[in-house]
């Protein structure tokens, strides 16, 4: 059986490395990307650097991850599966007191950085055409929540992307999925709150949230299904989350 190939963005932590790592287990051979070069290093050593690629960039850096991608050796060019992991959130203040630096690098992470990596993979797809992109959005991508404007925001937009490029690729044999996620225990609100473990510690509190894990075995699952079949939306929560501001924290 021919090996297949998956590029994930975001692939040094959360979501994106335990999808690395068990599409990998199944057989993937595997283009990993991330802004940190010595976690890329460290998950070759941990696949013992069969089967894995790796491409240091930002994806708010177009030219350069085009550049990476349009170089990938001839041999890594058919990518089977694209999955855009990489987002992040930053701050949490009501939009008035909202920081600027923070909107932007949002929406050029989670909007602009997951069209670039899709702009620049496509082409290998429509060529061959066949392929799978899964992206990742999130609960707040439907579901508003205070404090979260321009995250929510950029979620929302991301399902809309999905959509529309399901729509525009359905004559190219190429599938478009989202999976939404909801509370999810991973560096996501250590790195929204610039570091402050105390805070972030305390968004997961009194509650069983997700892990990385779980969302990367619906990853998997949607990945691995008949071709003829398209899992084209999945929201995903843990039992203690019934909405965005919805939780049922228990009190030790």
């Amino acid at each position: 059986m021919q090996t297949k190939t998956a590029l994930i963005t975001g692939a040094t932590s959360g979501i994106g490395l335990e999808t690395a790592r068990i599409l990998h287990a199944k057989g993937y051979a595997i283009i990993a990307t991330g802004r940190r070069q010595e976690r890329l290093d460290a998950l070759v050593e941990e696949f013992g650097s069969k089967r894995i690629l790796t491409c240091c960039f930002d994806v708010r850096n177009r030219e350069e991850l085009r550049s990476q991608i349009q170089s990938l050796p001839e041999e890594w060019q058919a990518i089977d599966v694209l999955i855009n992991n990489a987002g992040n959130a930053y701050g949490m203040e009501p939009f008035q007191e909202g920081n600027w630096a923070d909107w932007e690098a949002m929406i050029d992470i989670n909007i602009k950085g997951l069209v670039a990596v899709t702009e620049a993979v496509l082409p290998l797809m429509l060529a061959r055409k066949s392929g799978h992109i899964v992206n990742i959005s999130s609960i707040a991508g439907d579901q508003a929540y205070p404090k979260g404007s321009l995250y929510c925001a950029s979620k929302s937009a991301v399902s809309m992307i999905t959509e529309c490029l399901r729509i525009d690729l359905n004559s190219e044999g190429i599938k478009v999925s989202e999976i939404k996620p909801g509370m999810v225990e991973t560096e996501f609100s250590l790195v929204r709150f610039k570091g402050d473990e105390n805070r972030a510690a305390n968004v997961y509190k009194g509650v069983t949230p997700l892990s990385g894990k779980d969302v990367a075995e619906v990853i998997v699952y949607m990945v691995e299904a008949p071709k003829h079949v398209n899992i084209a939306e999945v929201l995903l929560m843990p039992l203690d989350q019934a909405s965005t501001t919805i939780f049922n924290r228990k009190t030790l």
